[in-house]
């Protein structure tokens, strides 16, 4: 009986075996294809980064060497910065550098690619590059020339070495960064070099683009926990504050602000606020709550929605443009000021399509950019700025606002808004001198 069973058995056992050792060398040989395939993506991009730092530093040379008045080139040789940045950007986000303190070198080709940018996208002719810009040029043309020097420096070590990206992942990844790595330590090098560069004059329009908003830029006094309880109270109708919570979040840094929440009655839901403790000004608002259906029409929620602004303060505004997903409306509210809509000044406000209760309110950017502008007068008229517009644009409404163009500035512009190759678009040509300064394109 047993030797009928082995008999059996043997053969069904042997296969099995060499089954199970043939499943793993499968598996063996597909994992190392797959880091072959990671670790020569991370070699090309390593060389493709170093080589592009090269040729920046070559870009900036050239555009310090042309002639001050060959706006055409200078214009060439800034686009092709902006490029070669971006391309630099794109290289290092492919490499495993996450845990890798890298930020300060990243920051930096950032600040290069935008200077670069809104330098060539104005008109050059009329307003050259100042003197100012010509030394940040300087300075950036010579520590460009010291970074591609430091990545050339890790990258013959790299080739010298036949040095793995792949232990480097496992490096990070294990914290195993302090032990000797060639590559860890040479990005760690650049990195702390970059962070001692003097304070560079990027100029307002790039310097404005990493301006953090803090407290301390809001006006009015600090709050404390009691009083954001009472206002947390007056903004959801509430006559009782015993049931509202107070978080502080952030003390003593620039970003104080409190969070409350508060209860429904006759409801597991909660009310929950984000005040800034300067001023104690509104935030963020949700009263979250479950949408089954749409009952409303887009005019009945925007009544809501007006009527919700209006009642608690956001005076003057108009809604400008909305999106609709799972039964609820997000409307755009912009503020508006002597009839011209001020676009940095606007909230989001989100509206239920069953009954039209307001769920949520987001009010960053009115917060810090809703104050009085003095809005100048517009140089052309509407007629002469509808001559910048496409003849086959078939124009719906039209107006004056104000916008962020491409520089960080605040400009005044006619918006017309129409129809063309079947899609609808808001068209803003400047006030002042014809310009088109951004086209955007809506939901159907």
């Amino acid at each position: 009986m047993y030797h009928r069973l082995s008999a059996v058995l043997f053969p069904i056992m042997t296969l099995m075996f060499i089954g199970s050792i043939y499943w793993g060398y499968q598996e063996h040989q597909e994992k190392n294809s797959i880091l072959i395939k990671a670790e020569n993506q991370y070699q090309r991009a390593f060389h493709d980064l170093s080589y592009h730092v090269e040729q920046l530093h070559k870009e900036l040379g050239s555009t310090l060497a042309v002639n001050t008045t060959s706006q055409a080139y200078q214009r060439k040789s800034l686009v092709n910065v902006w490029r070669l940045t971006s391309q630099a950007q794109n290289e290092i986000n492919q490499l495993p550098l996450t845990l890798l303190p890298f930020n300060t070198t990243e920051e930096f080709l950032s600040k290069i690619s935008n200077f670069a940018y809104k330098a060539s996208v104005r008109d050059l002719a009329k307003e050259p590059l100042s003197d100012d810009e010509y030394k940040t040029l300087m300075t950036l043309y010579k520590n460009s020339d010291e970074i591609a020097g430091n990545l050339l420096n890790v990258q013959s070590k790299v080739l010298a070495n036949n040095l793995r990206w792949m232990d480097v992942e496992s490096a990070l990844a294990t914290e195993k960064s302090t032990q000797d790595n060639t590559i860890i330590d040479g990005f760690k090098t650049v990195d702390k070099k970059v962070s001692e560069y003097p304070e560079i004059n990027w100029g307002p329009s790039v310097a404005s683009m990493y301006q953090k908003r803090s407290v301390q830029m809001l006006g009015g006094t600090k709050k404390t926990a009691e009083d954001i309880k009472k206002l947390a109270a007056e903004f959801a109708g509430l006559k009782d504050t015993s049931a509202i919570r107070v978080v502080e979040n952030g003390k003593g840094t620039e970003y104080e602000s409190f969070s409350a929440s508060a209860p429904i009655a006759g409801s597991d839901r909660m009310i929950q606020m984000d005040f800034t403790k300067k001023g104690g000004q509104l935030i963020w608002y949700m009263n979250p709550k479950d949408v089954a259906a749409s009952k409303l029409s887009v005019s009945q929620a925007e009544k809501s929605a007006m009527k919700f602004l209006n009642t608690h303060g956001y005076k003057g505004m108009k809604l400008t443009n909305y999106d609709e997903y799972n039964n609820v409306i997000a409307f755009t509210a912009v503020g508006t000021q002597q009839g011209v809509l001020i676009y940095p000044d606007k909230l989001i406000i989100k509206v239920a399509l069953d009954d039209g209760e307001v769920t949520g309110l987001q009010a960053n950017d009115y917060v810090y950019e809703h104050h009085k502008r003095k809005i100048p007068k517009p140089k052309l008229s509407a007629g002469e700025a509808r001559k910048a517009l496409n003849p086959g644009l078939k124009r719906e409404n039209e107006g004056l606002a104000v916008i962020l163009n491409d520089l960080g500035k605040e400009v005044l512009c006619y918006e017309f808004s129409g129809r063309i190759n079947g899609g609808k678009y808001r068209i803003y040509i400047n006030a002042d001198n014809g310009t088109e300064e951004s086209i955007e394109q809506l939901p159907k």
